[in-house]
Formats: structure tokens, C-alpha cells, sequence
């Protein structure tokens, strides 16, 4: 009886340990420290927005008018205000840089709509999930509704799983490329070019391309919920939920710089529950939504020139 017990005791604890392990993977705390090692190889001239001395200005407001489901978000410098994608219901949601709701906007045609990108003027691309789809669409001030039926679009099926397929994008304004993080399974960036020219039936010379950090922790986080890029520096600011963390890269992929959202880090009275989207103002403030409405905003110590 023994000898057969033991068997299952080893098997047991090994399942313990693995759990234990994956937890404590899934905390950040080894993310934290493979990240800021990797940092040590970084050069002090490259330009950096500096996230490690970013203060929080505005702490889980709840977003009045919005109840659930907020995701993606992306700034537009063509009305200084921001956008983000709610999934159930389908709007979009246009929002003031204070995180007060300006106007919802119905999306007709939608089934899992995660990620939200301005590109210029009044084009905008959203990513539905369940779709695998990239729909261009125009938001105007008179704009009350979208049907992305009529929408142009483009289909991407690149074998992701169900619920765990592209969670962000960003429109890159110096390559004009859309950059789209996969969740998890793998975690992944890809980088897409030739976008617009093919939507427009300017030919299909689109192309694809995986980036990767430029070190040695590679993708330290346990999943990625959304980027954005900083047309300023061309660096890109890649947000974790599970991790909890914000982290920086230069446009070769060096890392340059880590925003934690945790409890006591940056001014935080509470960890960032589920953060979901992230964007940059021309001021250099990050903004974050966080599931189900909750509006954040870290301020850097010295405000950025804006163009």
C-alpha cells in the first residue's frame, strides 16, 4: 500500500511545486527583476520617457456613464481627447484627458472588440478579437453610430486561441505600421505593414513581421492587454494585466523603462486591478483604463514640450 501510495505523493507535490512556481511567475516579481537587469545594458543617451519616476494624478476614478467592459484606448491629437472600446455592449467611448465620459458611440456588427487606434484625423481602427478582424472606421464630432458592415477591413487568422487572440493595437505614425499584441499563448508582437494602401485596393503588398525584445528576459510578463507607441521617441509602452506592470522599449527593443501597478509604487493607494489599455498624451501622461470602468492617470515629473 505504501509503495503505491508514494507514487501519487511525488506526482502530488510536483503539481504543488508547478502551481507555486506558475504563481509566482504570474505575480511579477521575476518579471520585475529580469526586467530592470536587462535595463543595465540599455544606454543612458537613449531617449526614454522615464516611466520609473512617473507619480499617479488620477487614481481609479470609476467612469460615469460607463458601468463595464472597458478595454482598448488610444489618444487622438485631433481633438485632445481620448477613445476607447467597450466589448459588451459594442460602442466606442470618447472621453475627456480627466476620464469624464464626452459620448458613447453604438458599434453595429461586432462581436469581440478589444483594441481601439486613432491614425490621423478621423480615422480610426478597431480590432475585434473574435473576428480576427481590423475594421477602418471615421469618427467624426457628428458621428452616432458605426456599422462595421460597410467598414473596410482586413481578416487576420494567424492561429491564436479563442479569447486569447489580439487584445491591442497601435498606428505607428514615423512607419506607418499597425503594431497588435497577442494575450498570451504565445504572448507576442506583431508588426504589419502595407495596411492602408491594401484597404484602400492599392494592392496586397502587406506585410508581417514578429518583434521581439532586444535582450535576454525576452517577454518577461505573463501576458500582454495592449500598446501603445510614442510617436515622439518611436518608443513602444507595452501593458500587462496579469503582470501589472507598464514597460518601455526603444525601437530596437532595448528595454528602457518600467511603470509598476502595484500598491505603493508610483503614488498607488491600490494595485490596477485588470488593466486593459493604455495611451500617451503629448504631455508624456499615460493614461490606463482598467476593467470594468475604471479611468487612471500617472503624470511624469517633468511635463513633456508638446508639439
Amino acid at each position: 500500500m505504501t509503495a503505491l501510495l508514494r507514487p501519487r505523493f511525488l506526482w502530488s507535490s510536483l503539481a504543488l511545486a508547478l502551481l507555486a512556481v506558475g504563481a509566482f511567475w504570474a505575480s511579477g516579481i521575476v518579471g520585475l527583476a529580469a526586467h530592470q537587469l536587462a535595463m543595465r545594458g540599455t544606454s543612458t543617451a537613449t531617449p526614454t520617457l522615464s516611466l520609473s519616476s512617473y507619480h499617479v494624478g488620477i487614481e481609479g476614478q470609476p467612469i460615469a456613464g460607463l458601468d463595464d467592459n472597458t478595454s482598448g484606448l488610444t489618444f487622438s491629437p485631433a481633438t485632445g481627447t481620448l477613445f476607447t472600446a467597450i466589448n459588451r455592449p459594442a460602442d466606442v467611448a470618447e472621453l475627456s484627458r480627466d476620464g469624464q465620459l464626452l459620448r458613447r458611440i453604438p458599434l453595429d456588427g461586432a462581436s469581440d472588440v478589444e483594441g481601439i487606434t486613432h491614425v490621423e484625423g478621423d480615422r480610426f481602427i478597431l480590432v475585434d478579437e473574435g473576428h480576427h478582424r481590423l475594421s477602418w472606421v471615421t469618427i467624426t464630432p457628428d458621428t452616432t453610430g458605426i456599422d462595421l458592415a460597410t467598414a473596410p477591413f482586413l481578416t487576420l487568422d494567424l492561429g491564436a486561441f479563442k479569447n486569447m487572440g489580439f487584445e491591442g493595437i497601435s498606428w505607428d505614425q514615423r512607419r506607418k505600421e499597425l503594431v497588435i499584441v497577442q494575450e498570451m499563448w504565445p504572448v507576442r508582437v506583431l508588426v504589419i505593414g502595407g495596411l492602408d494602401r491594401a484597404v484602400m485596393g492599392q494592392g496586397l503588398g502587406v506585410t508581417v513581421r514578429e518583434w521581439q525584445p532586444a535582450s535576454w528576459a525576452g517577454h518577461f510578463v505573463t501576458d500582454l492587454s495592449s500598446v501603445t507607441l510614442h510617436d515622439a521617441t518611436g518608443n513602444m509602452l507595452l501593458l500587462s494585466d496579469m503582470s501589472s506592470m507598464l514597460a518601455e522599449y526603444d525601437p530596437d527593443g532595448a528595454p528602457l523603462g518600467l511603470l509598476t501597478l502595484w500598491s505603493g509604487w508610483h503614488g498607488l493607494t491600490g494595485s490596477v486591478p485588470q488593466a486593459e489599455g493604455v495611451a500617451i498624451g503629448p504631455d508624456g501622461a499615460v493614461f490606463i483604463v482598467s476593467e470594468p470602468n475604471l479611468f487612471y492617470r500617472f503624470d511624469p515629473e517633468v511635463p513633456l514640450s508638446q508639439p
